[in-house]
């Protein structure tokens, strides 16, 4: 019995001591390859002035080479050891394999972030096209290394693949989809990285930092990010804010309540008021000709009743003026639409709408253009007789309330 288990460890010793040996050969080649020829790369590209061995390193484009070292000395020690030496020469085909696939993953990273560095890149990314042919380097990587471990033809298992398509067509639907929807969206250029998407139904309002194939992000005004997958842009309708900074101009469409009971027909004084406003001096007199030229051609008394003839109002008047204040300023696009109009009355009001385009499209020059424009707008106002419609508050009824006591008090 002795004697047999002495063999046994003989034996053993004799098989697997070889494949130590070989085990410690690649360990230590790769530790010395990754600890000393990576090391060495790295310390090269941050000393060079070169931008690609930067991004090779950053990618890790050397510390996939590091396993290069190894896999050729087994190769070439598989050569003494014959018990193993197919086994190794499979393992060590299907781990090139998949090292040739890990490289060119990488070396798609290097040539993308090259590429994402051109302003090109915002108006025609192609990340999603790199994951594409990520996946299909991955997938001809698994059928070669499939057929060099089972030495099989690839169109044996390719035409096996066949049967299954229908099976691949479900679980890549997203993929597919989100390919097709990738290609349509660049193709027509429906928006690009940094425009200002709005989706709604996804709670998107905000800018697209990232392009994927299966996604493009957006982050929000509000700083939260937004993932939405890509095909829904093709299935969904969204808007794209684009069109608007092309244009060079942002739109203002605001309107003010005027308070209706403050409408009323222009006196004498008032006319000679609005004589002297410098924006609407020479249309007030042309104006005033005018209606007078009228009046008298049909020979209206215009005394006996304030219905007779024409006249002017201040509300029109005062209309006028907030047109020539907006084709005055220096900071509204005179070559778009500008015009000032009334709405449908309201319970709260007559809306008095503003619509004209500031020269400038970024959000916060244009909140100050158009606050400074409706300030000027509100406090002229009373100018011209008018008021600004706005719901009684506290202080309002409370005042009431005492005028009302007050004139109790004095009745009594």
């Amino acid at each position: 019995m002795n004697i047999h288990l002495q063999d046994l460890k003989e034996l053993a010793s004799e098989r697997l001591l070889p494949w130590l040996i070989l085990l410690l050969l690649a360990g230590g080649a790769y530790f010395l390859a990754k600890r000393i020829l990576v090391r060495l790369a790295h310390d090269f590209s941050q000393r060079s002035r070169n931008q690609i061995d930067d991004l090779l390193a950053r990618h890790g484009v050397f510390d996939a080479l590091a396993y290069l070292l190894p896999l050729v000395i087994i190769h070439y020690a598989s050569a003494f050891m014959p018990a193993g030496a197919i086994l190794l020469q499979r393992l060590v085909s299907v781990s090139l394999v998949a090292l040739v696939a890990l490289l060119a993953d990488r070396l798609l990273s290097v040539g993308l972030d090259l590429y994402e560095r051109h302003p090109i890149s915002r108006k025609r990314p192609l990340k999603g096209y790199v994951q594409v042919a990520k996946i299909l380097i991955y997938a001809a990587a698994l059928i070669v290394g499939l057929c060099q471990l089972l030495e099989k033809s690839p169109w044996g298992l390719l035409s096996g693949l066949g049967a299954l398509s229908a099976v691949l067509l479900l679980v890549f639907r997203h993929t597919l989809l989100s390919f097709v929807a990738s290609f349509q969206v660049i193709s027509q250029d429906l928006f690009r990285l940094g425009d200002w998407i709005e989706m709604p139904q996804h709670g998107a309002d905000g800018e697209v930092v990232d392009m994927t194939l299966h996604t493009v992000k957006i982050q929000n005004w509000d700083k939260t990010i937004v993932c939405i997958p890509t095909y829904r842009f093709l299935e969904e309708s969204f808007k794209n804010w684009r069109g608007m900074k092309m244009a060079g101009g942002r739109r203002i469409k605001r309107a003010i309540l005027v308070d209706q009971e403050t409408i009323c027909f222009c006196d004498q004084e008032m006319l000679q008021r609005f004589r002297r406003i410098h924006l609407i001096g020479p249309y007030v007199e042309q104006k005033m000709r005018e209606i007078e030229e009228y009046n008298q051609s049909q020979g209206i008394d215009t005394s006996a009743s304030p219905l007779n003839g024409r006249r002017m109002t201040n509300l029109g008047t005062f209309r006028i003026y907030i047109e020539e204040y907006l084709r005055h300023h220096p900071r509204i696009r005179q070559d778009m639409t500008l015009m000032v109009r009334q709405l449908a009355p309201t319970p709260q009001g007559l809306p008095l709408e503003i619509y004209c385009f500031a020269a400038e499209t970024r959000w916060i020059p244009y909140e100050k253009i158009q606050a400074d424009i409706f300030d000027h707008i509100l406090a002229a106002a009373p100018e011209f007789g008018l008021s600004v419609f706005q719901i009684p508050t506290g202080k309002d009824l409370k005042g009431a309330l005492v005028a009302l006591e007050t004139a109790q008090k004095s009745e009594s």
